[in-house]
């Protein structure tokens, strides 16, 4: 695309996992780097600079929110955090949202740096610019999706996957240019101090590590607040970067750069009420005057870095440290809920004692954590494998798990290690002087207390009493559903789960499952409703929702949920949503296909699916799915935890 094109109504929708947009006329066009009239400005002089001839782009080039991507293929938190940026783009869409990749391959991931290598040389491959972003993205999503697979034949697939000319590929996979630009980004992110992935900035504000999607909207809305305000002023869309990065990040031109401070993010000082349960493994004396809560995961390689920190911690502060352990099995850690299973085990059966001593057998055998060696943990303790396996296999401790994964979360402690040292909290494997520094701190402040009169085994729960506890969930003010709604579930339960959706949203096809799980769990208990919530940009959705009308009107809750089920798994197909498919879908479930063909013909049901949408925005509901839990809301497609405790706290109310 030459400079100074005018691409005038850009309406674009990221299709997951796919790296291409929907344009007009529904034909496939690379959504990446749009101009829109007079060309972008020039950001390549930034200290995140934004270069579209080099970097990979998706979005318009003067989308008033630039968020810079600082990843790594073989790390599991940057694959963790990709459906949230997937979520991003559903909900903001490329008119709002400009997102930049930048290579980091941190050196300890052994494939990583060859698998950014042959990224590079597919964009490059592919003629940079837009045909270079729309072929890197699709190598990019199949790289995360593949992300134990990073061998150089995949590679070369994968490549081969995304469109491009192989001998350039091969060509340039050997190039000095190649290996050049990596090194160029792997300086830029040690000059802003973006040593670990994934790392986010957004207009220049920091967003550190997988973080949850509620994160990046706060991050996201303010940031649109100001680019809105900027444009009101007279600033043009193009110099809004250049102008929050240089709020945000103290940001000037490099020509006219002094030498480089960087601007510290704040240090999170809050005291946060950190709860230590009755059957929490304890390490250290309970009336010791700082108590360290830790998150951990015994398969996660900085869990076990981080060891060697927290014994340091141990032997130089004595009885003034105790040391709270919390399981944190990660979702994609396969081997990390059986081995905190080895751990639970050995608590029931010897306590602390017991528990601490599996604790450091698990992490001398980690990362080798497969049946085999957690029976030679179990021998080594003294420990029935047989019962251990029958608890695993039981599911005898993910109901603590998942309590504890809760807590973690209410307190935005996701990710492992997550440490709170009096409640104040220390993300990471950080060295012992940032422990220390910490813990000095918070004993100095312990003592002033017991020197007042707090006996020291209350030291803790004093601190806890004026905590701040978790932010309450976010609720929506939406109206109870009429009969005009499909639902499934109890018809009179308590407890309405109202679904706001789009059958041509690939993050409203991921929550299904989640949502068959609800159902399972719950029964009669809750009610799911469907509301129509078809986007602006997914030309498909309304027609599909006006045929799942008429399958309600023609066969009631059974055929709506029957062709819901279809639309969904039928999501991928081409042309699957459009009327020719819809048809063929209506003829296959027996509807009615005279009454079927005139609904469509007459929009007759637009009204409703329109009802829906608007009922929706009144709540300020911008994307999909989006769910409304009586008044608890739960935004995108979140695991089943969530919407588990906004259930929770619904049924606890209604009663």
């Amino acid at each position: 695309m030459n400079k100074g094109t005018a691409i005038v109504g850009f309406f674009l929708c990221f299709l997951a996992g796919m790296g291409l947009m929907w344009g007009i006329g529904n034909r496939h066009e690379g959504a990446i780097g749009a101009e829109r009239s007079g060309g972008p400005v020039d950001h390549t002089t930034a200290s995140i600079p934004v270069d579209p001839t080099t970097d990979p782009v998706w979005g318009n080039l003067d989308a008033p929110v630039t968020i810079v991507e600082i990843s790594d293929f073989e790390c599991p938190y940057c694959s963790r955090v990709e459906p949230t940026i997937e979520q991003v783009k559903s909900e903001y869409g490329p008119e709002k949202i400009r997102i930049v990749w930048k290579n980091n391959p941190l050196p300890f991931h052994k494939n990583a740096r060859t698998a950014h290598e042959a990224a590079v040389a597919t964009f490059q491959a592919a003629g940079g610019g837009v045909k270079g972003s729309e072929a890197f993205w699709k190598f990019h999503q199949t790289a995360f999706k593949n992300q134990k697979a990073l061998t150089e034949g995949n590679f070369e697939q994968w490549a081969q996957q995304a469109g491009v000319d192989m001998g350039k590929f091969k060509q340039l996979l050997k190039s000095p240019d190649t290996k050049a630009k990596i090194e160029k980004d792997l300086a830029m992110a040690r000059s802003i101090g973006a040593r670990g992935t994934p790392n986010f900035r957004i207009n220049g504000v920091e967003v550190s590590g997988a973080q949850p999607f509620t994160k990046f909207k706060e991050v996201i809305e303010n940031e649109l607040a100001e680019a809105k305000r900027l444009e009101a002023s007279g600033t043009k869309p193009g110099d809004i970067y250049l102008s929050r990065l240089k709020k945000n990040a103290g940001d000037v031109k490099k020509d006219d750069a002094k030498p480089d401070k960087k601007k510290e993010q704040p240090e999170d000082t809050t005291i946060w009420k950190v709860p230590v349960d009755k059957d929490d493994p304890i390490r250290g004396p309970k009336d010791a005057l700082v108590t360290i809560v830790m998150w951990s995961d015994y398969q996660c390689p900085f869990c076990k870095r981080v060891e060697e920190t927290v014994d340091k911690v141990v032997e130089t502060y004595k009885d003034d440290v105790r040391i709270v352990w919390k399981d944190n099995p990660l979702p994609f850690h396969n081997r990390a809920k059986p081995a905190a299973a080895v751990g639970r085990a050995a608590y029931d059966k010897g306590g602390d004692k017991l528990f601490w001593d599996a604790h450091q057998a698990l992490f001398e055998s980690a990362p080798k954590l497969e049946d085999a060696d957690l029976e030679a943990v179990c021998k080594k303790l003294g420990l029935s494998w047989a019962d251990v396996k029958a608890a695993i296999d039981a599911k005898k401790y993910d109901a603590k798990f998942t309590q504890v994964m809760d807590q973690g979360a209410d307190l935005n402690a996701r990710g492992t290690p997550h440490f709170f040292v009096n409640g104040m909290r220390l993300s990471g494997a950080q060295p012992f002087e940032k422990f220390k520094e910490i813990i000095d701190k918070r004993l100095t402040e312990a003592k002033q207390l017991v020197s007042g009169g707090t006996p020291k085994d209350g030291v803790y729960d004093k601190i806890m009493e004026t905590a701040k506890g978790p932010p309450p969930p976010e609720t929506k003010d939406v109206p109870m559903p009429g009969p005009d709604s499909p639902f499934r579930g109890g018809a009179n339960a308590k407890v309405v789960l109202q679904v706001f959706s789009d059958f041509q949203c690939p993050f409203s096809s991921r929550i299904e499952p989640t949502m068959n799980q609800v159902a399972e769990a719950y029964g009669d208990r809750v009610k799911i409703v469907w509301r129509h919530m078809p986007l602006e940009f997914h030309k498909d959705a309304p027609l599909a929702s006006e045929a799942a009308v008429e399958a309600f009107v023609q066969k009631g809750n059974a055929g709506f949920w029957k062709f819901h089920d279809a639309l969904f798994a039928k999501q991928k197909e081409k042309d699957a949503l459009k009327r020719e498919g819809l048809e063929k879908l209506a003829q296959e479930q027996g509807l009615d296909m005279a009454k079927f063909k005139a609904a469509l013909d007459s929009h007759k049901h637009k009204a409703k699916v329109d009802a829906d949408a608007k009922i929706g925005a009144s709540a300020g509901i911008t994307g999909t799915p989006a769910t409304v839990v009586n008044k608890y809301f739960v935004s995108g497609a979140q695991p089943f935890p969530a919407f588990k405790r906004a259930i929770e706290m619904a049924l606890k109310e209604a009663k």
